[in-house]
């Protein structure tokens, strides 16, 4: 690890597209995410503390278990970081002048390739996967732990909840249609082994994904999906999601037309890092609320 936790979320941008993103995504889960950014801010947010010194012990008690590797959140962030490997370059240099100002697609078009459907398939039931190893790792239990994963998305919150409602909506609806998750099924129990090997986001995630080979691997991404598509379509028909529905509230910030959702599907992975944005935010709040408990 490079950069230290409280660097990482000091860091965390207050404006720009993956905010955007997540903002225009709040109807789903009104008020849920607020952008906390700051390691002392996030611990005053999180604790409601004021007391200098109680911050200060705290934020150091955060930081040594962070930094002790017998833990598992490196491991958690370095899964965020990975699963939403984004093409920085399209992001930062063209957007630099675009604050406050709509995005227009078309000009992106030459440089984003919309994924095939089985790609996209891999992609969203990878990010689901990375989520559930994740989630794991923060608690402490054993990786292949669906059981406890799914028992917990019932209370998820905050930056937990939008990063999954981004998933379904960004990952899921857009550029798979209102049938992603039978898609994403289907994708899966038509996907070889060999194929998943090919996959770029599964050659840097697989080794902590559980199984010894990439078949065994592959059956626990295809268990963890269909763990949780009850979770996602009740989210889908709750709050009666379409891709239409979705896009109306993106084009507060990018202007695309209904044609070439696909595309926008393309331009948003590669424009956007929501899982590392807002998994920095889940690891922060996880380790104040253990340091407290602790101190």
């Amino acid at each position: 690890m490079s950069k230290s936790i409280f660097q990482l979320v000091d860091e965390l941008p207050t404006s720009g597209l993956t905010v955007n993103m997540l903002n225009a995504l709040d109807f789903v889960a009104p008020g849920e995410w607020q952008n906390t950014v700051g390691f002392v801010n996030t611990i005053k947010t999180v604790t409601g503390e004021t007391d200098e010194g109680l911050i200060q012990q705290i934020g150091e008690r955060a930081i040594y278990l962070f930094n002790d590797k017998s833990q598992g959140y490196q491991t958690a962030l370095w899964l965020y970081q990975t699963v939403d490997n984004t093409d920085k370059l399209l992001g930062a240099a063209a957007l630099a002048n675009k604050v406050g100002e709509k995005i227009p697609l078309l000009g992106f078009l030459n440089n984003v390739t919309p994924k095939p459907d089985k790609a996209q398939t891999i992609d969203l039931t990878l990010k689901l996967v990375a989520e559930l190893v994740a989630f794991c790792q923060i608690n402490g239990i054993p990786g292949d732990s669906i059981g406890d994963f799914v028992a917990s998305l019932g209370e998820y919150s905050g930056e937990s909840l939008i990063r999954l409602v981004a998933l379904v909506c960004v990952d899921g609806l857009i550029p798979l249609g209102p049938d992603f998750i039978g898609k994403a099924i289907s994708g899966l129990n038509q996907t070889s082994p060999q194929e998943l090997e090919q996959n770029t986001t599964f050659q840097g995630i697989k080794d902590v994904i559980p199984g010894n080979n990439a078949g065994s691997k592959l059956n626990f991404i295809g268990e963890s999906f269909d763990s949780v598509k009850g979770w996602m379509s009740n989210l889908v028909t709750s709050n009666n999601l379409t891709p239409q529905k979705v896009t109306s509230h993106l084009q507060n910030f990018v202007e695309f037309s209904d044609s070439k959702l696909d595309y926008l599907a393309a331009f948003l992975d590669v424009a956007t890092n929501y899982y590392e944005h807002t998994g920095t935010q889940t690891l922060a709040r996880r380790l104040i609320e253990r340091a407290i408990a602790e101190i």
